[in-house]
């Protein structure tokens, strides 16, 4: 029996460059670098790992919504190990929120085919966290948020998801969706042999039509939430230095007490 597993990935700003916002109020992706986000890579791998140990076949496919340079996170996906692609792009699409794009998702993993949805513990840029549960709204099927550990034995998906205090066991039949976070295991790097083979492997491309998904859905004009005000990141200022004179550890506390710290 063959294991359909569907991994949702999204293309970012790289957090190491500055980011910028248009005149929209959107991110501004021509002013800095696109990647892969780390925390989906978690995702990735550990659609990866279930398919290395199944003893059925297993077909991993990777998702995302974006503009055409999405495409080079869909590649490292692939070049990570996944098996096929299909990217969402639309010229609609733009300014989509979290609710837009868990629809256009949803609509996409249904056409897909699936028995296990999963996702990293948020995206690094937008980091609202809630992705998975939407979608599994959408879907109509379980889900397991936030997993430290996943494995997955005749159709039953368990997890254990680690709090402040305590750690939960979890549980539940296919379908599901569930996200992982960045304890899970260090997601492998693409090999050259693996770059070489996402070149042929196959990368769809849907747009609404395809998903059935009005333009006043999604985008700008379907958005729920709105960016009012950007303001640029306060420059950096010298750090404060604390000479031991004998009076170190009292100027240290000092400092930490007026900070808020202690």
């Amino acid at each position: 029996m063959s294991l359909r597993i569907v991994v949702c990935v999204k293309y970012v700003p790289d957090a190491g460059t500055e980011r910028a916002f248009t005149a929209d109020m959107t991110t501004d992706r021509e002013s800095s670098d696109g990647l892969l986000s780390e925390l989906d890579e978690h995702g990735v791998e550990q659609a990866l790992r279930i398919a290395e140990a199944a003893q059925d076949d297993v077909e991993v496919t990777v998702v995302t919504v974006g503009p055409d340079n999405a495409k080079d996170a869909l590649r490292k996906a692939l070049a990570m190990g996944a098996n096929r692609a299909v990217h969402i792009s639309d010229e609609d699409i733009h300014g989509s929120d979290v609710l837009g794009t868990s629809l256009l998702l949803a609509r996409a993993v249904e056409r897909i085919g699936f028995d296990l949805v999963l996702c990293g513990m948020a995206s690094t840029d937008g980091a609202t966290g809630v992705l998975p549960a939407l979608l599994a709204e959408r879907l109509d099927v379980a889900q397991m948020t936030l997993l430290s550990q996943l494995a997955l034995k005749d159709g039953v998906l368990s997890g254990r998801r680690d709090g402040d205090t305590a750690s939960e066991h979890l549980r539940t039949r296919l379908p599901a969706v569930a996200s992982v976070t960045d304890q899970s295991g260090e997601a492998r790097y693409p090999s050259f042999k693996g770059i070489m083979a996402a070149k042929k492997k196959p990368v769809e491309t849907l747009d609404l039509d395809d998903l059935g998904v009005e333009p006043g859905e999604v985008g700008l004009a379907g958005a729920w939430s709105t960016v009012l005000e950007v303001a640029a990141r306060p420059p950096r200022t010298a750090g404060t230095v604390v000479k031991d004179e004998g009076e170190g550890a009292r100027e240290l506390a000092a400092f930490l007490t007026e900070a808020k710290f202690i």
